[in-house]
């Protein structure tokens, strides 16, 4: 597989704590969604692979294996508002707002 994050796909980011990988997860959210209403759709795409590399990295972290269930759904929202029907009702101002939460956690 073609990693856009080479140093983190072998190991390093299973270093970090949870906090740490979702808020990292929430700069690339951020990104493609910063991207996308700036009407820049090839930005907002990669960054949301991206993101999408630090959801399967996260979910594949052994010590976060209590937590994937989260994890996962909060993947399944992003992936829900990005490229499918938006079932959920999601908005940019949720995902904001959620991943907002881990930066102030890891910084503790």
């Amino acid at each position: 597989m073609n990693y856009q994050h080479q140093g983190l796909a072998q190991g390093r980011w299973y270093t970090f704590p949870l906090s740490f990988q979702m808020a990292n997860i929430g700069s690339e959210v951020g990104r493609a969604i910063a991207w996308r209403e700036k009407g820049n759709e090839e930005y907002s795409q990669k960054a949301f692979d991206r993101s999408l590399e630090l959801f399967d990295l996260t979910l594949s972290d052994p010590k976060n294996k209590h937590r994937t269930k989260e994890v996962a759904r909060a993947r399944e929202l992003w992936v829900d508002y990005t490229f499918a029907d938006n079932q959920y009702h999601s908005n940019s101002l949720f995902f904001n707002t959620y991943f907002l939460a881990f930066v102030h956690i890891s910084h503790i």
